[in-house]
């Protein structure tokens, strides 16, 4: 066994890492732009909806069908 370098990817998800905070972060980005083309939505246009500025989400607001 020998040492490879840091991990940059893993399962096709992509690893950030800031070693100051000591934070990571996964990125799935590939494989949504795999299944977007697998269902032939690569290319669709993008839509932006504004939520007003006081609305505010929250896990009591959110209907969970598991019951959690």
């Amino acid at each position: 066994m020998k040492y490879l370098g840091e991990v940059k990817k893993i399962l096709d998800m992509e690893i950030s890492r800031d070693r100051s905070t000591s934070r990571f972060w996964l990125s799935q980005e590939n494989f949504i732009l795999k299944m977007l083309e697998m269902f032939n939505m690569a290319k669709i246009r993008l839509v932006t909806t504004l939520l007003a500025c006081h609305f505010r989400l929250s896990s009591s607001k959110c209907s969970n069908p598991q019951g959690r």
